[in-house]
């Protein structure tokens, strides 16, 4: 499905009562191993896959040789679909939890946008349990196009609270640099005409060569800007507002997915929230 969230569980923290924690240290949250939890790496390579399939089937749809194999691999992406909804059914409360923990955040503007951020996913996953009741056939008279396209929105609300957030950090972060770079300025000061051309002429490539080297210096916050990117682009074109292709689609969730695997497998590479 070109429209369907990429995002599954892997952006979340389990909370205590989940059952996917340690079960050697009930409770614990500071053993390496208990924080690590299966379902988070079993949707993310189930998303990686359904994703790796629409791109294939899209890069060799029109070979007539290849028409069985093209079916096959639409049969597997529909069914990795199908799967991530039946595991994402408790994902309701982990976007409330996190919305809760979001509300407690010290800072405004990221309180703000990762607590709506989670209330949007939460309001998400309930529109993608109701499609998922209705595939299976116990809720046969659903609106499917309704539900979806408010499943859509949702999680098209919840990326754009997330790059607002990335950028605040962003935008934090070159205050912060342009304060520094400023400093040392002020100390070696030697002609004030020459300075202000400087500006004036490399202001745009200044500001790009900041951003680069801010983004280099902080790769969570890089990783966390370029899934959320990539997760743009399936709602994007199932709400008209940019349309694209599976092909693009299928490649910006592989993207996307292989992202949240590496923040799966290396926590530290994880924005924290």
């Amino acid at each position: 499905m070109a429209g369907e969230s990429p995002g599954d569980a892997a952006g979340y923290s389990l909370p205590w009562f989940s059952l996917c924690r340690c079960k050697t240290h009930h409770g614990c949250r500071n053993h390496p191993g208990c924080r690590r939890t299966k379902t988070p790496s079993i949707l993310s390579c189930m998303r990686a896959t359904q994703y790796t399939c629409m791109l294939l089937s899209y890069l060799i749809e029109n070979k007539a040789d290849k028409k069985k194999l093209v079916m096959k691999l639409k049969q597997l992406e529909s069914s990795m679909s199908s799967g991530r909804k039946m595991f994402r059914l408790g994902n309701v409360v982990h976007a409330l939890v996190a919305a809760r923990r979001a509300a407690e955040l010290p800072e405004v503007v990221p309180r703000l946008c990762l607590t709506g951020s989670h209330l949007s996913r939460a309001l998400y996953f309930v529109c993608d349990a109701a499609l998922w009741l209705r595939s299976v056939g116990l809720q046969p008279n659903l609106d499917k196009p309704k539900w979806h396209t408010w499943a859509t929105k949702c999680y098209y609300c919840s990326l754009l609270m997330n790059l607002a957030r990335d950028w605040y950090e962003i935008s934090w972060r070159l205050e912060q640099a342009a304060l520094e770079e400023k400093a040392k300025e002020n100390c070696a000061w030697q002609r004030d005409g020459e300075e202000l051309n400087g500006v004036r002429s490399d202001g745009l490539h200044s500001f790009l060569c900041q951003l680069f080297q801010i983004l280099k210096r902080n790769p969570p916050l890089l990783l966390d800007l370029v899934k959320n990117l990539c997760d743009l682009s399936g709602p994007l074109d199932t709400l008209g507002i940019y349309k694209t292709n599976p092909g693009v689609i299928g490649f910006c969730g592989v993207l996307s997915s292989l992202v949240g695997i590496l923040t799966l497998a290396s926590p530290h590479l994880k924005l924290k929230q």
